[in-house]
């Protein structure tokens, strides 16, 4: 990592102030008053494998401790099942699901003795994601990022699942940077639909100067097309990461 030092001078809305070498060219001269950040590939590091028998294995096995019988093939069929079920029954352009509603259902029609199926539903989609994690970390360069801007608003808008996102964001250290989260499970679409980067410039007090806010992500067609409908100005992730020398 270089000598320049990033950082937003005080009373100002500039965002990342930076120093600049001969020949560098400035980012955005006009101010930036909030910046939205994607969540998984721009902020944390992650590898999933929702897809293997194995993860099913271990939430079939956990469940039968739960009162739920069923074996990792039906296991695996059912929810992937019920998953498309539900995206194909939603009149939603991009739609999105609650995980934690898909389990309860297997939950309640697999029990061998009375359950309280929403609870576990909510149990069971945290112990299916910890059994299909293979890698969870921050990117250590995103950290910096966030921290040069830490006085201006901020807010995550995330493709992901409250359920256990939420509690990913908590334990890596990043939810409290942000003002608030957007979370697509909540709301029942996910990226690119346009609605949920207007409800967080609507959040954050910009709905009428989207210009004065940035998008950054690593998803062209989810982080920054959407974003650049709306008036607001965009930045790939690994763009952001070298345009201010953040390196691990």
């Amino acid at each position: 990592m270089g000598n320049q030092e990033l950082e937003a001078s005080k009373g100002e809305v500039t965002f990342l102030s930076h120093s600049l070498s001969k020949g560098e060219e400035a980012f955005e001269s006009c101010h930036i008053k909030g910046v939205i950040f994607d969540c998984y590939e721009t902020l944390i590091d992650i590898h999933t494998e929702e897809h293997s028998l194995e993860t099913y294995q271990v939430l079939s096995e956990w469940l039968a401790y739960q009162g739920v019988k069923i074996k990792p093939e039906k296991l695996w069929e059912t929810y992937m099942f019920k998953v498309r079920q539900k995206m194909e029954s939603s009149r939603e352009k991009y739609p999105e699901i609650k995980v934690e509603e898909i389990f309860a259902e297997i939950c309640r029609e697999n029990s061998v003795w009375k359950i309280d199926e929403n609870s576990l539903g909510v149990e069971t989609s945290r112990v299916f994601r910890a059994a299909s994690i293979r890698k969870l970390r921050v990117f250590p360069q995103s950290i910096k990022l966030i921290e040069h801007c830490i006085n201006l608003p901020k807010c995550i808008i995330s493709n992901g699942q409250r359920v256990f996102s939420e509690l990913e964001l908590r334990f890596l250290g990043l939810h409290d940077y942000f003002d608030f989260v957007i979370f697509s499970s909540d709301i029942g679409y996910k990226k690119p639909d346009l609605r949920l980067f207007m409800t967080a410039l609507k959040k954050m007090g910009f709905e009428f100067e989207p210009k004065c806010v940035i998008s950054i992500g690593d998803s062209n067609e989810n982080d920054l097309v959407p974003a650049k409908k709306l008036g607001m100005r965009t930045m790939h992730i690994e763009e952001a990461w070298k345009q201010f020398g953040l390196t691990e």
